[in-house]
């Protein structure tokens, strides 16, 4: 597929902007990340697509227990990594709708929730792996919820699940990466919040 650099707006770039404009109103120290999201999905109408080599739009899961006291990781099998559930859109705009296929695909969870605002968002690299170089995912995180059963599944992107204590995750030394422990922080401010 031949990388095509937007020429007009699309609806689906007006809607991904709208997002970023209120998640940079809910975290306005952000907003460094936030413009690096903006510029991205200004130029790119096909943001979304797995086949831009560049990089491409991810969509997560911020999997959250009935309680909202645990999250529920996976042991990335690729990056062999503890990690929230997600992964590409492949074509699919509806990051929130990419974040929830994610965590039911991941985790065999059901009766999942969605909240359709932003979460979290981060841009990180992907190393190069076979045939694949180095590229960016522009991932974009939603607060996903459970609804029913917490008994999960562990599917062949894993090496493992586990449900984590939140309020564990917080420390330097707590084996999480740093977009871990910046979610997990939103998370327990927005429970102290409510």
């Amino acid at each position: 597929m031949t990388e095509t650099i937007a020429a007009e707006m699309r609806p689906h770039q007006t809607c991904w902007l709208a997002l970023l404009d209120a998640y940079a109103r809910a975290y306005p120290e952000e907003e460094a990340a936030v413009a690096q999201f903006r510029a991205f999905v200004r130029a790119r109408v096909d943001a979304a697509e797995r086949t831009l080599v560049a990089g491409h739009l991810t969509g997560s899961a911020w999997l959250v227990s009935r309680d909202g006291q645990r999250t529920l990781l996976t042991h990335h099998r690729k990056l062999d990594r503890w990690l929230q559930p997600g992964g590409h859109a492949d074509g699919d705009t509806d990051l929130s709708r990419v974040a929830l296929r994610e965590a039911e695909e991941e985790s065999g969870l059901t009766q999942l929730v969605v909240e359709p605002a932003i979460f979290d968002i981060d841009r990180h690299e992907i190393p190069a792996r076979g045939d694949e170089p180095a590229h960016w995912h522009y991932d974009v995180r939603f607060v996903v919820r459970t609804s029913a059963s917490e008994a999960f599944v562990v599917g062949e992107e894993s090496h493992a699940l586990s449900w984590r204590e939140i309020d564990s995750m917080l420390g330097v030394d707590s084996g999480c990466d740093e977009s871990l422990r910046r979610m997990a922080h939103k998370w327990l401010a927005r429970a102290a919040d409510a």
